[in-house]
């Protein structure tokens, strides 16, 4: 597929490549063949807070072009957060109160309802110039619905999407969120991933403002505890095989260093797992 200043996410499958690395003073845009050559940060468990200052930091980065696109990987300690279109009755006493069970309750600026974060559930963060990838927001979601479908099916999980309901089903259980944000041009926020977490917390919400909608987990599907790795693995192999983005871990992680911004650590090497 030949880059131009818009393009199609893919849709047929494609194996990624490496390409060099972006140094300073380089296009952070920078292109090997057909694909955009972008930056791979896996942070391990974080504080919500803390990764929504960082990728407010790395969005800042990317639409001033001193980075490049880039992939964030966490898993969040337990929180509840709160998208755009959450309504009091989602939420119960965790609207007034700030906390659920003990659990925080946190206010974001992403699109959806309210979702619960918490180990063993793989969150990603794309921070990428959208026009680069998809024709608009609901391209882009679709993009994002894309990876998800096909990493699971690489683990034995044949997932779906359900009309009207945005996220990744197997039958009526989500197993996936998404909700995004883009401004300027650039993506933040992204997906959740239920992989080994505790899904209990979902039971005290109205999860994604969908009332009656059953959660389900990559292990409940499986009967196999796999490891978060293995399970990140197959996600970055299946983003870059869906953006046709070759995903290096690289220059980010100086850049997050010299600036200090935090956390910095750099994890996840990119390939197919599973």
């Amino acid at each position: 597929m030949a880059r131009a200043a818009q393009r199609r996410v893919a849709v047929s499958g494609r194996d990624p490549v490496g390409g060099a690395q972006v140094h300073a003073g380089e296009d952070p845009a920078q292109t090997t063949g057909d694909q955009v050559i972008g930056h791979l940060l896996d942070l391990g468990l974080t504080d919500y807070q803390e990764s929504a200052r960082l990728q407010v930091a790395l969005h800042q980065a990317r639409v001033q072009d001193v980075i490049g696109d880039t992939l964030l990987l966490t898993e969040h300690l337990p929180v509840y957060t709160l998208g755009r279109t959450t309504r009091p009755e989602h939420v119960g006493e965790g609207w007034a109160r700030g906390r659920i069970n003990g659990i925080p309750v946190l206010s974001t600026d992403r699109g959806g309802s309210v979702t619960y974060h918490g180990p063993g559930q793989l969150v990603g963060y794309p921070i990428l110039r959208l026009r680069t990838y998809c024709a608009g927001p609901k391209a882009y979601v679709n993009g994002l619905e894309e990876v998800l479908i096909r990493a699971l099916d690489t683990l034995g999980v044949p997932a779906g999407r359900r009309a009207g309901m945005p996220g990744v089903w197997v039958g009526d259980r989500k197993v996936a969120a998404v909700g995004v944000r883009i401004s300027q041009g650039v993506t933040r926020h992204g997906f959740a991933l239920n992989v080994v977490n505790d899904l209990s917390p979902f039971a005290a919400i109205v999860p994604c403002g969908l009332a009656g909608a059953g959660m389900t987990s990559v292990t409940l599907l499986t009967g196999t505890a796999l490891e978060l790795e293995t399970v990140g693995r197959t996600v970055v192999w299946a983003f870059q095989e869906v953006f046709e983005l070759a995903l290096q871990k690289g220059r980010v992680g100086e850049w997050l260093t010299s600036s200090g911004a935090r956390p910095v650590a750099v994890g996840c090497a990119s390939g197919k797992g599973a």
